[in-house]
């Protein structure tokens, strides 16, 4: 079967046996498979000596082609997204909600990757990071079960609840790729009230025609940084309500010294960061989505698996707004 690998650091498309059922978990025939930002982050970073240890793409949308009879929750036939670490839900980061930080989610993944025909899952992602999707939803929309359960996670470390009365409140998200508007539609599915900025004049607009604006000379409540520039954190500060939030959602090449730590004591700013998602987060995704309460139609640019490379340097030089491999 066919599967992506990087080799030189670059992407290529290698075969490789399909991985054997072995009486757990399941086999998956992968229909398609998002590329995150975190794909383009591994690749750009990689190195000869790290590339073997990466494994590309993880906003999988498939159909369950082999699974335990036994199983009361799947079957063969499901059309399911999933993500791809799971926690062990007994160690004290489990215990203490911090899942993302749990030794076995970060070692925890799917083989052999995301843009495979086929990927193998055990029974632990069955039980916590993979859902049945909704025949309405197109392939490229059930594929953000996984971004969406980030964006979630994000939204409720900055102290939302979901289906409370959030609408006093409002958050500003700066940087409006694929990831930043997800967030904004997150936040309006949490009925906050929700506006983004970009430096990019085209990502403005598609936000604008979502509904959502940009006031300059608003304060916000709280701030979520998903634009992956430094740069960004100045916006943050100078948009935030003394006392308010920044929520860190993104990495970032250059990394700032000394974060402003006057303004953030004498202001009581609170600095929060969040990674990935909570088994919770997951759950509320697929619902949020399967019932299109969080629309994420005519996102997508579509690509074969042959032209993954394609989509990648597309990406990285933001001609498209996000990348759907069909498999």
């Amino acid at each position: 079967m066919k599967t992506a690998k990087l080799i030189n650091r670059k992407v290529e498309i290698i075969n490789v046996e399909k991985p054997e059922f072995e009486g757990s978990g399941a086999i998956i025939k992968v229909l398609g498979c998002g590329l995150c930002g975190s794909d383009l982050v591994k690749i750009k970073h990689a190195t000869i000596e790290t590339e073997k240890n990466i494994v590309l793409g993880h906003e999988v949308v498939g159909v369950i082609q082999e699974i335990n009879p036994s199983n009361k929750t799947f079957k063969t036939g499901d059309i399911v997204a999933l993500g791809h670490h799971y926690p062990c839900m007994e160690c004290e980061y489990c215990k203490n909600g911090s899942t993302s930080m749990c030794r076995t989610f970060k070692k925890s993944n799917i083989f052999p990757s995301g843009f495979s025909e086929y990927i193998k899952v055990d029974d632990n992602h069955l039980k916590y990071t993979v859902y049945k999707m909704s025949d309405e939803l197109e392939n490229d929309e059930k594929a953000f079960l996984e971004p969406l359960s980030c964006c979630i996670r994000a939204i409720r470390r900055a102290g939302f609840k979901y289906n409370e009365n959030n609408k006093k409140f409002s958050a500003l998200v700066i940087g409006l790729g694929s990831i930043g508007l997800l967030m904004l539609k997150g936040l309006r599915a949490f009925n906050v009230q929700a506006f983004g900025f970009d430096i990019n004049a085209e990502r403005m607009k598609i936000a604008l025609d979502d509904g959502f604006s940009f006031d300059e000379n608003k304060k916000y409540d709280v701030v979520f940084l998903t634009a992956g520039n430094s740069k960004a954190i100045d916006s943050a500060l100078k948009s935030v309500i003394d006392g308010g939030k920044i929520i860190v959602f993104s990495s970032v090449d250059d990394d700032i010294k000394g974060f402003s730590n006057n303004e953030i004591y004498y202001r009581e700013l609170s600095i929060i960061s969040s990674y990935s998602p909570h088994p919770a987060d997951l759950k509320l995704s697929s619902e949020l989505l399967n019932r299109k309460k969080v629309v994420v139609s005519n996102l997508s640019t579509h690509y074969s698996l042959d032209n993954l490379a394609h989509a990648v340097d597309d990406s990285f030089n933001n001609r498209i707004f996000k990348a759907y491999i069909e498999i």
